[in-house]
């Protein structure tokens, strides 16, 4: 018997409304005691067959509108997430809740090069930045869980590449690849090598 199989995911005996009140309530239970974003088939089986999962999503995060915390999709998963506003109020309180991405700016320079070219090889961060990139590096950000082996290179060896995970989404607030900020208005502004 699968874990799941011991709630009542349909609640049938409740009134519609109510039905839906607790589903939201059971979603928002699992991101709260989430420490990484829930993937869809996730908040799935919480909830019954007659769920519309993105309905209840946009219900919750209506009636979290005005709570310090939201709720953040992040590639095909969805996490809680405290709001920026709060950001200062944390850190002043110490080590509550830190998930601060501390990399030096060698590795944030591998790590941007990354989600914005994948799926890289070693090689081509090497044609990127002009000298070989280390393995150490490359192990940091795997450690962090902020990339990981994407597809084998089409080439002779097949060398691994490299892509961003949703380790890395999470970390940068962002939803999707498509949240990075665009690549040449960074070069336009002088934030990035052109």
């Amino acid at each position: 018997m699968a874990k799941h199989d011991d709630i009542d995911r349909e609640l049938a005996d409740l009134p519609p409304e109510l039905r839906w009140r607790e589903w939201m309530r059971r979603i928002e239970a699992v991101l709260f005691a989430s420490a990484t974003p829930v993937p869809r088939a996730g908040l799935a089986r919480v909830v019954g067959q007659g769920a519309t999962l993105d309905l209840l999503l946009d219900d919750l995060a209506a009636e979290l509108a005005d709570r310090p915390y939201e709720i953040a999709r992040v590639g095909d998963a969805w996490m809680l997430r405290t709001r920026p506003a709060y950001g200062a109020v944390i850190r002043a309180v110490g080590d509550v809740g830190d998930r601060e991405v501390d990399l030096s700016e060698r590795d944030l320079a591998v790590l941007a090069a990354i989600a914005y070219h994948q799926p890289v090889t070693r090689d081509g961060l090497k044609d990127i930045f002009g000298c070989e990139i280390s393995r150490d590096l490359i192990g940091r950000l795997v450690a962090r869980a902020l990339i990981a082996p994407g597809p084998r290179a089409p080439r002779r060896g097949a060398p691994y590449t490299y892509v961003t995970t949703r380790g890395f989404l999470a970390a940068f607030g962002l939803a999707d690849l498509r949240d990075l900020p665009d690549a040449e208005a960074l070069r336009d502004a002088g934030l990035a090598g052109g």
